[in-house]
């Protein structure tokens, strides 16, 4: 074979593999797209095309969606109907590695007890959250073997027609009590369920370079594992804040007020954003999800303030712990703290 021959076969080699990584790179960005629309679109768009068919021909079809949704309003609180069809679509595997987003484990969780994991924080969308503890993609299953994880989210989603459905068949719950207690004391043992404790006010605070948590006055959570005797474990997703820059509006201002009558009313808070390509894509930014150690929380029925603000203050406590032990790994600088509001 002449010097030729080797030097178009080598370009044509490099062009192969240059197409594939594009070619790769594309699927990424539509796996990570249609979740963004989704988070941004369908719920609304969903209710809207319902409402438009009932004043078409078509109207027996939302009339019988309807008359359905109705008689499974409670689902969502009782359990839901997760699918693992739905959890193991290969788009999740193309999402983790747009990121790519790490699961990273520092102790064991028995499959013998329930969990309560607060995952920190917010960010805008929750990328890692829903990778980690909402697909099979994220390894969860494999890293704590006989533990099931349950990502709870904004209840007031769960009213949406068709909606609601997709959401539960991901797996993803109300954030409610009754939806939590369901999962903790009648789903047996061995369920993690995954609550972002800073919310929609957590988001607000969400920008490059800052991390700031929501809970110091958050002591739900606690209760609840108190009474359902589930050891609370502290998650922090380092790099959830980098994917989107926000635009953030300084407290007592118009727009910042304007966001908090928001929240109030809708129960999320609309944030001011950019992405990177197509402007609501996030950046690629790698995203590690570190679980924390478990902190053994007694069955308490009728936990006292005492008790838990006991428990609350050991779990802010594990939650900073976890940010410095593994914040230089993260890609943070030893200097980097974390801000508990």
């Amino acid at each position: 074979m002449s010097g030729s021959e080797v030097l178009n076969g080598t370009v044509g080699a490099m062009k192969e593999e240059t197409e594939k990584s594009r070619w790769k790179l594309f699927i990424e960005d539509i796996s990570v797209l249609q979740l963004v629309m989704t988070f941004l679109f369908m719920g609304v768009s969903c209710l809207l095309l319902m409402v438009y068919l009932m004043f078409t021909p078509l109207w027996p079809i939302p009339t019988v969606y309807f008359s359905w949704q109705i008689y499974d309003w409670h689902k969502p609180e009782r359990g839901g109907r997760r699918t693992e069809f739905v959890r193991n679509w290969k788009v999740w595997t193309h999402f983790k590695e747009y990121f790519p987003v790490k699961l990273v484990k520092t102790a064991e969780l028995s499959p013998s007890k329930n969990y309560i994991l607060g995952c920190h924080p917010h960010g805008i969308m929750s990328m890692g959250a829903f990778s980690c503890f909402s697909t099979e993609a994220g390894g969860f299953a494999e890293t704590f073997p006989g533990v099931r994880s349950t990502l709870a989210v904004l209840a007031g989603l769960f009213r949406l027609p068709v909606f609601r459905d997709y959401a539960m068949a991901a797996g993803l719950l109300p954030v409610s009590k009754e939806s939590l207690e369901y999962i903790l004391s009648r789903g047996g043992a061995g369920n993690a369920v995954v609550i972002i404790i800073g919310g929609a006010e957590e988001s607000l605070a969400s920008s490059p370079g800052v991390n700031t948590v929501v809970m110091k006055h958050r002591k739900g959570f606690v209760r609840l594992a108190l009474e359902n005797g589930a050891d609370l474990v502290p998650v922090y997703s380092f790099g959830e804040n980098e994917l989107f820059p926000q635009v953030v509006l300084s407290e007592g201002s118009v727009g910042r007020k304007l966001q908090a009558l928001f929240k109030q009313i809708m129960g999320f808070a609309p944030c001011i954003f950019t992405g990177g390509r197509w402007l609501l894509l996030p950046f690629r930014r790698p995203v590690t999800t570190v679980v924390g150690s478990p902190i053994s929380v007694p069955y308490v029925c009728n936990p006292s303030k005492e008790q838990v603000d006991h428990y609350h203050m050991l779990y802010m406590e594990a939650l900073t712990k976890l940010f410095h032990t593994h914040k230089t790994k993260c890609g943070l600088a030893e200097t980097h703290e974390l801000r508990i509001i």
